[in-house]
C-alpha cells in the first residue's frame, strides 16, 4: 500500500471522528480548549505531538501534486506549523485561542464541517 493510502486510511476516520465530536460535544471540546491553554505545560506537550506527527506525514509523504494526496502533505505541513507555534509562541496562541472561544459557535460549526468533509473525502480516497 503506498503512503497516500495508508495516511488518508488513518487521517481520514480520525477527522470525521474529531469532526462529529466538535458538533455533538461543543461544549466539551471548549472546557478542553479553556484548560489546554490555562495549562503551559499541556500547550507545550500538544505542540510537540502535532510537530511530531506533521513531520512524520511530511517525511513520507512530501508529495505536492496537482492531485488528492497533496492534502495529506499540506495537513502535515500544517501540523509542523501549528505544533511549532505553539511551542515557540505559546503566549500568542493562547491569546488567539481565547478570541477564538469568544465566537465558539461560529468556530465550532465550520471547523466541525470542515473537518468531516475532509476525513470523508480522505476516507472516501483510501477506502475506496
Amino acid at each position: 500500500m503506498d503512503a497516500s493510502l495508508f495516511l488518508a486510511r488513518l487521517i481520514g476516520p480520525i477527522f470525521v471522528i474529531v469532526g462529529i465530536g466538535l458538533l455533538l460535544n461543543g461544549d466539551r471540546y471548549r472546557a478542553v480548549v479553556d484548560e489546554v491553554m490555562s495549562s503551559h505545560a499541556l500547550l507545550y506537550i500538544f505542540g510537540a505531538i502535532a510537530l511530531t506527527g506533521g513531520l512524520a506525514i511530511v517525511l513520507t509523504h512530501n508529495i505536492w501534486v496537482w492531485d488528492w494526496p497533496v492534502i495529506i502533505t499540506i495537513v502535515g505541513w500544517l501540523m509542523i506549523v501549528r505544533g511549532s507555534f505553539r511551542i515557540v509562541f505559546p503566549q500568542q496562541v493562547e491569546d488567539l485561542a481565547r478570541k477564538m472561544v469568544a465566537r465558539w459557535s461560529n468556530i465550532l460549526l465550520i471547523s466541525g464541517l470542515l473537518v468531516i468533509a475532509l476525513g470523508a473525502f480522505l476516507c472516501w480516497k483510501g477506502f475506496v
